[in-house]
């Protein structure tokens, strides 16, 4: 059965007219880069953070050990705010750390703690390794593709008279491990590169990025669920499961989370992909860029860093357009809407209202925030 279609008529009288209007004057006369996040999959019936750390917890495959490293890390965030899979993995991956640095250095105590037992690095690095199957067969479930399909034509068709030219390239900044966006590009046949040469077997050549045919660049930050790493390699491996599981010694799926520290994020191709996305935020001398944000909830203080640079490096050429289902404005995006240097490049389109430093437009329910209701919008729909 087909999904509702959101009413879009409140969009279409002012003062949410004129924000629509703000949008399309910016899409198409400036350079466009996306940053999708987990809210730009839920479309699909991908899980959101919480179903993916209720699915990931509960996977099958993982061990008594895994468990109870878990369980312990669980109960270590007591009294957190919305702790995720991706804090734990986070946590488990700098415990790891310790107990390998420990190990390489022939410490008396080579192991960590954790409620109260302990755990040496091989345990460490096996829950490391079992927990990212998890969050792969958490996200392996069936989906449906045809947002995001509808999303790519009308990102790079011209579906309108005067508008955006279907030469002009793409670059999306992606941190979702799914795939949906790559496959969506592939089934809509526009050439694009995510870093890694070859086909559904692929390795980590950063050097497709600087292809002259692209339309896309797409930039998976946190890594993919389709990327591994073999035993005795430093590169990026793109291999379907089946395959994965067959290489003996095959390390790890590669995804890192948002949380995890600095001796991870300075790995390949993860240093690579960080480098080019600052590069790519930085407007050219004679175009304006437009970032456009869709399903991001600035729980990435990495992330949030750049773009706060890019915005205040940019002298007034970069403008960054926020999607999101808050009511009112709170963290990163406050932060933005008060700062003097660039409260009038930012604009977002909140589920509360409309916000442009000192221009406010509030009301309830807007549907605008939701990625397939941005998807129409980037196609003419008002």
């Amino acid at each position: 059965m087909l999904a509702a279609v959101d009413d879009f008529s409140v969009l279409r009288v002012a003062p949410f007219s004129g924000a629509i209007t703000k949008f399309e004057q910016l899409i198409t006369q400036s350079r466009r880069v996306f940053l999708l996040g987990a809210g730009a999959s839920r479309c699909a019936g991908l899980p959101l953070m919480a179903e993916l750390t209720a699915k990931a917890l509960a996977c099958p495959k993982l061990s008594t050990s895994d468990k109870a490293i878990l369980t312990g890390l669980v109960s270590s965030f007591s009294g957190a705010k919305n702790a995720n899979i991706e804090d734990y993995l986070s946590e488990l991956v700098d415990l790891r750390a310790i107990a390998e640095r420990r190990k390489d250095q022939n410490a008396t105590l080579q192991t960590v703690q954790i409620c109260g037992k302990d755990y040496p690095e091989d345990a460490l690095g096996s829950a490391v390794a079992n927990v990212k199957q998890a969050i792969v067969e958490a996200l392996s479930c069936a989906s449906d593709i045809s947002v995001h399909r509808a999303f790519v034509r009308a990102v790079h068709k011209s579906l309108r008279p005067g508008k955006w030219a279907m030469d002009q390239s793409v670059d999306y900044l992606v941190l979702n491990y799914d795939t949906l966006l790559e496959d969506a590009l592939a089934l809509e046949m526009m050439p694009f590169s995510d870093g890694l040469d070859g086909g559904s077997i692929g390795w980590w050549s950063p050097s497709t990025l600087n292809r002259l045919d692209l339309l896309a660049r797409v930039l998976k930050l946190h890594g993919s669920i389709s990327w591994c790493q073999f035993a005795g390699e430093t590169i990026a491996r793109r291999t379907e499961n089946k395959y994965a599981s067959a290489a003996a010694g095959t390390e790890q799926v590669l995804i890192w989370p948002a949380s995890t520290k600095y001796r991870e994020t300075q790995r390949d191709p993860f240093a690579q992909l960080a480098d080019r996305a600052r590069q790519i935020l930085k407007p050219s001398t004679n175009k304006d860029l437009v970032l456009i944000i869709c399903g991001y909830s600035f729980g990435d203080s990495h992330i949030n860093l750049e773009i706060d640079r890019a915005l205040h490096d940019s002298d007034g050429q970069l403008a960054v357009l926020v999607f999101t289902s808050d009511d009112a404005l709170g963290g990163q995006l406050k932060s933005w809407n008060e700062d003097p240097l660039v409260k009038d490049q930012v604009l977002i389109f909140a589920k509360g209202g409309f916000f442009q430093g000192p221009t406010h437009a509030t009301s309830s329910d807007l549907p605008w925030w939701k990625f397939e209701n941005v998807t129409r919008l980037l196609g003419g729909d008002r």
